[in-house]
């Protein structure tokens, strides 16, 4: 009841604020729709074409994979438009329903810049519903619905994020992670390294057009003229959507040591130009890294349809392809053998890379190093004994044979 008064009330301020036509809808809310038939394709067509997202901060809106999943919509749609603008756009203007502590913040909402202060001291205390509900509140919650909607014509006249396919919501991600009852929200973003296997303009195979790369491999983009901004800050930013601080690095120059033992500290992604395999030492490696078969680190191959010299090689390339890195075009997933064969535009790069990210995590969950808890000594295990356990504890020996048992080996999704 509260939260369409809010909807209602804004609705009306947007509407005197703007040249609307009357009956012309000035906003859309989710909870219009969630009951009825074929509401996901609603709201994500809805997310596709909405020109401001307000999300209403709350502890149970950021429990909600459902709303991590709309912000994931929406934020997909910022991130293209900075690619193919090189101009950054923040149409998200969030809202304080209920005030949650810093620390309790998802990633994606942490790095919003936004003052709610400007609203109303009373409205960052106690949040909308605070003020909606307390009539003695009732002039500062008018002035806070009034400058919420101000922001909001503000950021609509100024930013115009071009709508995008509809996503398939059921299969969208969450902005705000898997839930992990393991790991509390206030231990921040997980860690994940973009690494971009590129040649830099400087030392491109002959007659390769240098209007893909630039000074560093970091500034490949291979999906030029249609984007204007590198691929791995692309794929930085959409990561970061999914609750991870990522970092972006050189395969030359950053990688792990190919004959490194020590466990994985956290999961990868390894954008791969096919281009990149014309170099006789880095395509072995390459190659001497597909060979020690690191199933945290998701390989992503790039591939440029429009992109006409690409396609005159593409025979000789992919073969080379298919002999740098038979183990990650044949094992994982099915998306993941996909992302490795090669992904043709920056938007099937967008709707990949999630399912990417998820498979190199569980498996940087399966090889990762486990810590026992800090301070604790060393204690037999349990053992559930019968009642004769006394009698063959003095008079004989009882073999354990769960001190012998082999480890189970793991496994890559190969099979699913």
């Amino acid at each position: 009841m509260w939260v369409e008064r809010l909807f209602r009330d804004l609705c009306g301020h947007v509407m005197a604020m703007t040249d609307l036509p009357a009956g012309a809808p000035a906003g859309f809310m989710d909870r219009e729709i969630r009951s009825g038939e074929g509401w996901s394709e609603r709201l994500a067509e809805v997310l596709a074409t909405c020109r401001v997202f307000v999300p209403l901060f709350s502890p149970r809106y950021f429990a909600s994979e459902m709303c991590g999943k709309e912000w994931f919509a929406f934020a997909q749609r910022e991130i293209y438009h900075q690619a193919k603008s090189n101009r950054p756009a923040e149409a998200i203007v969030p809202a304080l329903w209920v005030p949650v502590p810093p620390e309790q913040l998802p990633h994606p909402a942490e790095r919003l810049q936004f003052n709610h202060r400007a609203f109303g001291d009373r409205y960052v205390t106690d949040g909308l519903y605070g003020l909606i509900k307390l009539r003695i509140f009732a002039e500062e919650y008018e002035r806070a619905v009034y400058e919420l909607a101000k922001r909001i014509v503000s950021v609509a006249d100024t930013t115009a994020v071009g709508p995008s396919r509809p996503l398939d919501y059921r299969q969208a991600p969450s902005a705000f992670g898997a839930p992990d009852p393991a790991r509390p929200r206030s231990t921040g973003p997980r860690p994940i390294q973009v690494t971009v296997a590129a040649p830099t303009r400087h030392d491109l195979p002959p007659g390769r057009d240098p209007d893909y790369y630039g000074d560093m491999p970091q500034d490949w983009n291979p999906y030029y003229p249609e984007a204007h901004r590198p691929l791995a800050y692309v794929a930085r930013d959409l990561v970061r959507t999914l609750n991870y601080q990522a970092t972006v690095a050189s395969f030359d120059h950053d990688s792990v040591p190919l004959d490194s033992k020590q466990p994985p500290t956290r999961p990868e992604l390894l954008i791969v130009d096919r281009w990149a395999l014309e170099d006789d030492e880095r395509r072995e490696r390459l190659a001497a890294f597909d060979a020690e078969n690191r199933p945290w680190v998701g390989v992503v191959v790039p591939w440029n349809r429009d992109d006409h010299q690409s396609r005159g090689a593409e025979s000789e390339l992919i073969a080379k392809l298919e002999q740098t890195l038979p183990t990650k075009l044949s094992q994982g997933r099915a998306a993941c053998r996909a992302a490795a064969r090669g992904v043709p535009s920056m938007e099937a790069f967008g709707q990949i890379l999630p399912q990417v990210v998820e498979a190199a995590a569980q498996q940087y969950l399966r090889h990762a190093q486990v810590y026992p808890p800090a301070g604790g000594s060393h204690t037999e295990r349990p053992r559930l004994r019968g009642p004769m356990a006394a009698e063959y504890a003095t008079t004989h020996y009882i073999p354990d044979m769960l001190d012998h048992a082999p480890d189970a080996e793991d496994t890559d999704d190969s099979q699913s």
